[in-house]
């Protein structure tokens, strides 16, 4: 029987007084995939506070929960496999706006350092013009729908 386990995760869309959003990548058999900073909630944590954390763990930026940008698209759940165990994704994305910043990655964890291979602050054109995957789907819509009008008054239901 495989063991299936729901994980549940906080991510933040980082933008730059340049409009440019922080993504991280992972390259598997070829192919890139880029997505929002943040990760899974640890035991008793809110989705803000994972959201704060992983901020710190994965970039070196220090901010509050209360800093923190709204909640903006929760991700449809998506399965995912590792070390024989499903894992139901459940994702929540929060909108930050940040001043310029030197990215340090000296904290990623073990599993962190041997997948993420990359990051960069993207521009709205140069996200429609890569061929690579983004996550969520339809990212670059998503992104600059979200700069034209501002967050969302409830979160927006996003495709992973």
């Amino acid at each position: 029987m495989i063991e299936e386990r729901v994980r549940r995760s906080a991510r933040v869309l980082l933008a730059d007084p340049a409009d440019r959003f922080l993504l991280f990548s992972v390259t598997d058999d070829g192919a890139t995939r880029w997505f929002a900073p943040g990760g899974g909630l640890a035991d008793g944590e809110t989705y803000a506070e994972a959201a704060v954390r992983e901020l710190w763990e994965e970039t070196g930026l220090t901010v509050e929960p209360a800093e923190l940008g709204p909640e903006v698209w929760h991700g449809t759940p998506w399965a995912s496999v590792r070390d024989g165990v499903t894992f139901r994704n459940l994702q929540r994305y929060f909108f930050l706006r940040v001043p310029g910043f030197e990215i340090d990655t000296s904290r990623f964890e073990p599993l962190e350092r041997a997948a993420i291979d990359g990051h960069r602050w993207w521009t709205i054109p140069e996200l429609r013009a890569t061929a690579d995957c983004l996550r969520p789907a339809g990212l670059p819509d998503l992104l600059a729908r979200l700069l034209l009008t501002g967050p969302p008054t409830e979160p927006i239901l996003v495709a992973g």
